[in-house]
């Protein structure tokens, strides 16, 4: 099971310089720790113009930042949209080859075509393209860094014969994903050879549904790229502490915050309906209230079912769950709006990593807490 943080970079009313610095600084501060307790990787998304949701509209210069503080920490930009009028293809993959020199080769590639009529339309995109561009995006850009002569004739975008430069320090290239927002997208993952990232909560049921399909049809997929990436990455909530009553109190406020947040992107499905999605905002299965099962770890504490909200014997007992399901990877949203104190975040990253990841870790895997391992340079020191 991996680990990783995961990054809207919410804003809270009123809006001010200030407050936008202490957001992305707050976030540096948890990446630096993050990389220094362990955690596997550390994604951040694209959006535009979603006020308090997301001000997390130029990922690539955050990211940028991350890898230039840390040192083992793979580098999860989760997901570049793909949509011409916002990221032309060739810049996405010349940013990406960049990012991952910079990294010491730690990127991992996540790819989407944005969720709301605010940011599409803010662009002036038409919905019913963004998957027709998609499709051109994931088969374009391995191309890109695979080959030394590259041309492309499409709907997304047309180009003659050039070398796009630089290459990415990974061979073949970067790891490749596809955010999943609503139902059917891990089909379109899976069918391609791409990993499943998970960007919007899906109980147990659910998810399980989802990720045994998706592992019985990759078994049969035609990679888009140089290899297939096999792997189901959920997002999840973390506030861990001794008590569960206080992580409860901290923690289920902050995930209704987000949660709220997020339904007021909803409108935006009416204001432009198009059947090229199923739900707009990240909707998906989560929004459909249901019981819990009953043998949910979550239900006797009066916590969400598969939250990770509460004490570490309660964290150890849900991340069992989810790992039981098929799921590989989740990643943690640690704030939301700013509501938790910086040092609380703290506090819960650090009980998390002392109490709770050991628990997941092959103790004979030398290179879990090491660098990302790759060849040494001439020049280097």
């Amino acid at each position: 099971m991996k680990f990783g943080i995961f990054f809207e970079l919410s804003t809270p009313r009123p809006f001010s310089r200030e407050n936008e610095w202490l957001v992305y600084h707050n976030a540096l501060e948890q990446c630096r720790l993050a990389d220094e307790l362990g955690f596997d990787h550390v994604w951040a998304v694209e959006h535009h113009f979603l006020e308090e949701y997301s001000h997390c509209s130029a990922p690539e210069v955050f990211l940028t930042a991350v890898a230039a503080q840390t040192r083992r920490i793979r580098i999860g930009h989760g997901a570049v949209v793909c949509v011409p009028e916002m990221n032309h293809p060739v810049r996405v993959a010349e940013r990406a080859a960049v990012l991952d020199i910079i990294s010491g080769g730690r990127l991992e590639l996540g790819t989407a075509r944005s969720s709301t009529w605010t940011e599409l339309g803010g662009f002036g995109v038409n919905p019913d393209d963004t998957k027709i561009t998609w499709e051109e995006f994931v088969r374009a850009l391995p191309k890109m860094w695979m080959q030394d002569e590259f041309e492309w004739q499409g709907k997304a975008f047309s180009m003659p014969a050039r070398n796009v430069l630089p290459k990415p320090l990974q061979d073949p290239h970067p790891p490749m994903w596809v955010t999943v927002t609503s139902p059917g997208t891990e089909l379109d993952a899976a069918e391609r050879g791409l990993g499943c990232l998970g960007v919007s909560s899906a109980g147990y049921e659910e998810q399980e549904r989802r990720t045994k399909e998706y592992h019985r049809r990759i078994q049969q997929c035609d990679p888009v790229g140089g290899f297939i990436n096999d792997q189901v990455h959920t997002m999840n909530f973390l506030y861990c502490h001794e008590d569960y009553r206080l992580a409860r109190d901290v923690g289920v406020p902050m995930v209704t915050a987000f949660n709220v947040a997020n339904s007021h992107l909803l409108w935006t499905r009416e204001a432009y309906p198009t059947r090229a999605y199923q739900t707009l905002g990240n909707a998906g299965a989560a929004m459909k209230p249901k019981k819990p099962p009953a043998d949910d770890p979550s239900l006797a504490k009066g916590l969400p079912e598969g939250v990770g909200v509460g004490d570490p014997e309660h964290l150890i007992s849900v991340i069992r769950k989810w790992e039981s399901i098929g799921v590989t990877g989740i990643n943690f949203l640690l704030n939301a709006m700013e509501m938790i104190p910086q040092q609380q975040v703290i506090d819960s990253m650090k009980l998390f990593a002392t109490e709770v990841m050991p628990k997941f870790r092959d103790p004979d895997n030398s290179q879990v807490y090491t660098p990302a391992t790759r060849p040494a340079f001439a020049g280097e020191a």
